[in-house]
């Protein structure tokens, strides 16, 4: 890890409920200044992760440290250097927008000192300024969710925690959300996202991918891209899904997925191959259209790592 020292460490960290295991013996590191994913699917086991790592939900089995601070021991004493912010953020929709910021001041006891520093700093980044007499129920979906940011960051947590910052956001208040995101690592804040955007994960440093409550992988979005053995070819083709099912039955093919309407198929040699599952669709009565090797993307990694999961 290229970050210094650890800012969070899991051990083993695992959560139960009953027979299912929601969190399967996590085992991960994150650096200070890092901006970490946990990506994957609903169901993966990262918002559970999260509330673990906040000290809302207890955990099983396992550890979970934060700043040095056991998270199962003393979840109290960490919690004023960490900021957690869920799918639906405590906003109160009878409050303005400046309201809702200094109540969470006063929740975090920051100084009146402080405060009018921190606000126009807030203010510049989120471009709420003009907006701090609006209540918080009147505010656009995208505004909520900075409002949220703007009462976590509030107290200068060294750790930040977003589950699915931006579920459901418009495409310009998801690109604020990231530079807002982006500036707090430049601080030197640690900060931990989840998602289910495969195309948000190529903005981590460092990330991990999460299938039914474990890590299937951990590292950096180009290196995960780089060990993808083979090539990547990209096939567009007419009756798709019919074409896919010819595909996986080629034996040039290590892994076919549909990507809207084209096949995304891994084999372990680019243009030999590519020409014969082109020619074995042909000969299907289907019309191929482009046949082009492709970079893969961190979509076609979590498929192949899923397969791989899957066949173990």
């Amino acid at each position: 890890m290229r970050f210094g020292e650890v800012a969070i460490r899991l051990e083993g960290l695992t959560k139960r409920y009953g027979d299912v295991a929601a969190v399967d013996g996590l085992t991960l590191e994150v650096g200070r200044g890092e901006l970490f994913g946990l990506v994957g699917p609903d169901g993966a086991g990262k918002t559970t992760t999260l509330r673990m790592l906040a000290g809302v939900l207890r955990p099983t089995a396992g550890e979970a440290t934060v700043l040095g601070v056991s998270m199962t021991r003393d979840p109290e004493a960490a919690k004023p250097h960490l900021a957690y912010m869920s799918q639906r953020f405590g906003l109160y929709a009878d409050l303005t927008v400046r309201e809702n910021i200094d109540f969470y001041a006063d929740l975090y006891r920051v100084p009146e000192r402080d405060r009018p520093e921190r606000l126009e700093r807030l203010y510049g980044f989120s471009g709420l300024g003009e907006f701090e007499d609006r209540l918080a129920g009147a505010l656009s979906g995208g505004m909520k969710q900075k409002l949220g940011l703007c009462c976590a960051l509030i107290h200068r947590p060294g750790i930040l925690l977003l589950d699915e910052p931006t579920f459901g956001v418009d495409p310009i208040s998801r690109r604020d959300l990231w530079l807002i995101v982006h500036e707090m690592v430049a601080d030197g804040v640690t900060v931990v996202v989840s998602t289910a955007y495969m195309d948000e994960a190529e903005r981590f440093d460092r990330l991990a991918l999460m299938h039914r409550g474990r890590a299937l992988t951990v590292d950096s979005p180009s290196s995960l891209q780089d060990a993808l053995a083979g090539a990547m070819l990209a096939i567009e083709v007419d009756r798709v899904r019919e074409a896919e099912d010819i595909a996986r039955a080629h034996p040039e093919a290590v892994r076919v997925a549909l990507f809207g309407d084209r096949l995304h198929v891994r084999v372990a040699e680019g243009v030999e191959a590519g020409r014969a599952i082109a020619k074995a669709l042909r000969a299907a009565g289907l019309v191929v259209h482009d046949v082009r090797p492709i970079a893969p993307s961190l979509e076609d990694v979590f498929i192949d790592r899923i397969g791989e999961e899957e066949a173990a």
